[in-house]
């Protein structure tokens, strides 16, 4: 069972799935909170998803559930502003209490638990402290650095974790705190995977949440964009990670789950797969042939950082994996979604 299975990472990985193993019965358990969710419905009932309208805050809803083997936690409120500008209570009570909703619905059937968990987790005046050189287009890691747990590959898992994340974070970190007690006191077998900027086709990019995927889109219908804080350089760093990569990942994890029970792994495109807003924005121009008016705002907002980059060497030992789409590869995808779905995304998208 998926949650968030009518989401985008949620229903990608459903499908990934039933394509791989149709022998096996996959269920996407799903609020359809989010617009654009309403639009997996058809695809995962063609590809052969079983789906359930219910929501992870509610206990009743998981009691009609069938027994299952694994579960993915890849339900959220995945918005980093989330709970800023307004009540935290949706955002606590899906990204914390759902959690343990799911986590006893798992223990109850003695199901696998991965959860899917966010580089968000590591706190905003730690990242903060990390050396930074400018270059011509982006921000770069400083050879030399102040930080534990941080190099010019990335953040590793032992970076530290004393301090401030956003609401958003903060619920992750507490609903992992959560899994690695079940994990041990009830003998769950759980794979908590911290994954950085997630993107791909199907995903209902926002400024908050998906700026790979809104920023090919606003290139796609020619709508203005904006260089928020920083300068307004446009020179802010994250690494990428194409949905597909992650599925296979998942693949490993699952095929051998012994060997990675109760681990946690950094999870992201890393130095490889990572991308500035100005590189961003010059493979949006190449790929979709658009150029969009872009204005600079110098004020950084809050929970803004300048650069993310995920070290992978622990979960590439573990496992082998490494991601092999480069963000090139990830534009064109999303280009290519955006223009064999036009009419149907316009509405959600090009606004």
């Amino acid at each position: 069972m998926i949650t968030g299975g009518a989401g985008f990472v949620g229903a990608t990985l459903a499908l990934r799935f039933k394509a791989a193993h149709p022998e096996a019965r996959v269920i996407a358990l799903d609020n359809l909170k989010r617009r654009g969710s309403e639009l997996n419905l058809p695809r995962l009932r063609q590809g052969g998803v079983e789906f359930v309208h219910g929501d992870i805050r509610n206990q009743e809803d998981f009691d009609a559930l069938p027994a299952v083997e694994v579960v993915i936690e890849a339900s959220a409120e995945p918005s980093v502003l989330a709970g800023l500008t307004s009540a935290p209570d949706y955002l606590v009570n899906t990204n914390l209490l759902g959690t343990i909703n799911c986590l006893n619905y798992a223990r109850k059937h003695g199901a696998a638990f991965v959860f899917l968990s966010t580089s968000r987790v590591y706190p905003i005046n730690q990242i903060e402290q990390i050396a930074l050189t400018e270059g011509a287009t982006r921000f770069e890691v400083a050879p030399a650095q102040p930080m534990p747990g941080m190099s010019p590959a990335g953040l590793a898992e032992n970076f530290p974790l004393e301090g401030y994340r956003s609401l958003y974070g903060a619920t992750k970190l507490c609903s992992e705190y959560l899994i690695q007690e079940y994990h041990h006191f009830y003998g769950l077998k759980t794979i908590i995977n911290r994954c950085g900027v997630l993107a791909g086709p199907w995903q209902m990019g926002k400024v908050d949440q998906g700026v790979v995927v809104l920023w090919v889109a606003r290139h796609f219908w020619r709508q203005g964009l904006g260089y928020i804080g920083f300068g307004g350089t446009g020179k802010q760093v994250r690494d990428v990670l194409h949905v597909d990569d992650l599925y296979d990942l998942l693949e490993i994890q699952l095929a051998n789950l012994a060997s990675h029970n109760g681990q946690t792994y950094n999870v992201g495109g890393g130095l490889a797969g990572s991308v500035s807003l100005q590189e961003l924005t010059a493979l949006c121009q190449e790929i979709t042939g658009n150029e969009v008016p872009i204005h600079a705002e110098a004020e950084t907002r809050p929970a803004d950082i300048a650069l993310y980059l995920t070290d992978n060497a622990r979960v590439s030992a573990a496992t082998g994996w490494a991601p092999s789409r480069p963000v090139r590869q990830l534009v064109q995808d999303v280009y290519d979604w955006l223009r064999a779905n036009e009419a149907d995304l316009k509405p959600i998208l090009g606004m």
